[in-house]
């Protein structure tokens, strides 16, 4: 019982013990790495507590153990992607969104393509030459490009046309090198806007291409 207590101690201290100072904002926060540990350690020891019914104490231990470092690599791996890519798109336009494990890079159509046009702009080949040098370098990720429109114009238009636009930059990214397995290109039209279609500033917001990156599933 104690050896479960302690490492349900060890696995909190994980997650509230180390943080780190966001270069964008400067604002101290717990690293994803720590936070993946973390979490690894407290599912790890419940699991090895309820597995070795002989001791279920030594069990929390060797699955907090086990658990932190599949958790932390995890976190780790992402943070040093999302590090990356932020150096590499400050003052583009592009913003970096962290979810979890997750990265996703929301790009406004008004710097990716040119009105009512799926070819992507001339201007913007740098940019996603930039994420494609991050992708390579993190191979072991999904990648989702996600084509949005606004409102404006018939639904069935809307669709057509995000499609397009999501399927133009990934090819211009399997073009940079990235693997064709690992890309995945949907449209999802005038659907999920992040701002009111109500106003020409929201419209423009709602015209965008995001990529989403994820960690592969060993």
């Amino acid at each position: 019982m104690k050896k479960l207590i302690l490492a349900t101690a060890v696995a909190t201290m994980m997650l509230g013990g180390c943080t780190t100072l966001d270069p964008y904002t400067q604002e101290s926060k717990t690293s994803n790495a720590t936070k993946g540990a973390g979490f690894g350690a407290l599912a790890g020891a419940v699991l090895g507590a309820a597995v070795n019914e002989d001791d279920r104490g030594k069990g929390a231990l060797a699955g907090a153990a086990i658990g932190g470092a599949v958790g932390g690599g995890i976190g780790y791996y992402m943070d040093q992607q999302e590090m990356l890519l932020r150096q590499e798109l400050e003052g583009t336009g592009v913003r970096v969104e962290r979810m979890g494990d997750s990265i996703r890079l929301i790009m406004p159509g008004n710097i990716t393509f040119a009105t009512d046009s799926d070819r992507v702009a001339p201007s913007f080949y740098p940019v996603l030459d930039s994420v494609a040098k991050v992708l390579m370098k993190f191979d072991r990720t999904q990648v989702a490009v996600e084509g949005y429109t606004d409102s404006t114009g018939s639904f069935e238009y809307n669709q057509q046309l995000s499609e397009r636009r999501a399927n133009s930059v990934a090819r211009y990214l399997n073009s940079m090198g990235v693997g064709g397995l690992r890309l995945d290109a949907r449209g999802l039209g005038e659907r999920y806007p992040v701002a009111s279609n109500d106003s020409a500033s929201g419209r423009a917001l709602n015209r965008r291409v995001e990529i989403k990156i994820r960690g592969m599933q060993s």
